[in-house]
């Protein structure tokens, strides 16, 4: 039953894939037609074609490798100087930029002189190249903001786990009483397990990052309204200055590093809690924000990618995952004993993730990436409107296969990155349990 579970969250994993390629390709293709530009192909997948149908002046279809997709565009890239498509020169560089122009001209068709991406305004050519991440970004707020407003997620309550026996600085990393430790406030105060705090000094409480927060910020005497057997009962607590574990603002707690601050004693209960939708969108500023970091320190995590791959070190659980990772992950999450409404919960987090990381690594302002073909439009834009401020000449388009040699080097290093990935993925993966 594991194995069908495992495989069965591996095929929904890539389902959800699929839908999010032909999503994000779903965005460029209508605002391409919206604009009028042709479009002979919409693919999700690369290599073998599995499955195709043409309507109309596209053809539709699937490829053998889910790695990504493409829509083509007519003249997504201007013609050469001399108003033409050139032959190949002898220069390397020159012919990878005669050769992007080349596809760009090679479905050309009569009449599609007025039908091709480069001829369209800049503005209309950022919004079809933004138009793809977009999708992306709002299938990933939809999902995010639908799984924490109806399944809710897994997060600390307000409800006591367990009653510290004695005060113990954070930073002893041990939970045993020595002879002259004092007992807790908590269990001074006759908290016990169970117990759901309401208030806390007469203001009430509604989650635990607030409940924390005036904990922290309060020491000497306070009143503690609490749940217990359906009844509600006032403590009255004497809270004490302790080492406590330094917060992140997220949650988390930032790895050995201490504050001093106000100290009661108890470790929440965690539980699966519906989210409000301020708590949503609060939410899913943080993982936005926790996102950009992640694009961010990328580069600095491959070492510990290549020991992980080639050298049999530890694969952390922040460690960068490819599709075939993923998809290990979505099998793991279908395979876990855990209600079924949180299986899909959790699926669906993981789906949104993955539309959320599409979002942000095709902003970058680069080659080959949707971010760099918006930042040629941009730029083309703004050397026509200089040019028109100080009565110059029109330059004209922007040549963006003039960059193509930067493209290649850029693709050639995620190629590179993604193989690392994979092998990290097969020999050393990312496990949601021990």
């Amino acid at each position: 039953m594991t194995a069908f579970m495992t495989i069965l969250g591996i095929v929904v994993f890539v389902v959800g894939l699929l839908f999010s390629i032909a999503w994000h390709e779903l965005g460029h293709f209508s605002t391409a037609k919206m604009f009028g530009v042709r479009v002979p192909q919409f693919m999700v997948g690369f290599g073998p074609t599995i499955w195709s149908k043409r309507k109309g002046e596209t053809e539709y279809g699937v490829k053998a490798v889910p790695l990504g997709g493409y829509i083509r565009m007519i003249g997504m890239f201007p013609p050469g100087d001399d108003g033409a498509v050139r032959q190949r020169s002898t220069s390397p560089f020159r012919g990878m930029i005669e050769d992007a122009r080349a596809a760009a001209y090679e479905e050309l068709q009569p009449g599609d002189e007025h039908r091709m991406l480069y001829t369209r305004k800049p503005w209309k050519r950022v919004v079809v190249m933004f138009a793809g991440p977009f999708q992306n970004l709002v299938l990933a707020v939809v999902i995010f903001l639908t799984v924490l407003m109806t399944f809710g997620i897994n997060t600390q309550t307000t409800t006591v786990s367990t009653v510290s026996d004695c005060v113990i600085p954070a930073s002893a990393q041990t939970d045993k009483c020595t002879g002259s430790a004092k007992d807790s406030p908590a269990k001074a105060a006759g908290l016990r397990p169970g117990d759901t705090i309401v208030s806390f000094d007469g203001r009430p409480v509604e989650d635990w990052d607030a409940l924390q927060q005036r904990i922290r910020d309060t020491t000497g005497p306070a009143t503690l309204t609490v749940e217990r057997d359906g009844d509600r009962r006032t403590l009255h607590a004497d809270l004490i200055e302790n080492k406590v574990a330094k917060t992140d603002g997220n949650g988390g707690y930032v790895p050995d590093e201490y504050v001093t601050a106000g100290f009661l004693g108890f470790t929440p209960a965690s539980g699966v809690v519906q989210q409000s939708f301020p708590q949503a969108v609060d939410r899913m500023g943080d993982m936005m924000v926790n996102g950009v970091h992640a694009l961010v320190d990328l580069p600095g995590k491959v070492p510990d990618l290549w020991n992980a791959a080639f050298d049999g070190g530890e694969r952390k659980q922040d460690s960068p995952m490819g599709v075939v990772g993923a998809a290990r992950v979505g099998g793991e999450v279908f395979s876990l004993d855990i209600p079924s409404s949180q299986r899909v919960a959790t699926m669906l987090l993981l789906v949104a993730g993955f539309n959320l990381s599409l979002f942000l690594f095709n902003m970058l302002p680069l080659l080959p990436l949707d971010g760099g073909h918006i930042a040629g439009a941009l730029w083309e834009s703004l050397r026509r409107n200089v040019a028109k401020v100080f009565r110059r000449p029109d330059p004209g388009p922007f040549d963006v296969a003039k960059l193509m040699p930067i493209a290649y080097v850029v693709a050639g290093v995620f190629l590179c990155f993604t193989l690392l990935v994979l092998v990290a993925d097969v020999v050393n993966p990312v496990r949601l349990t021990g």
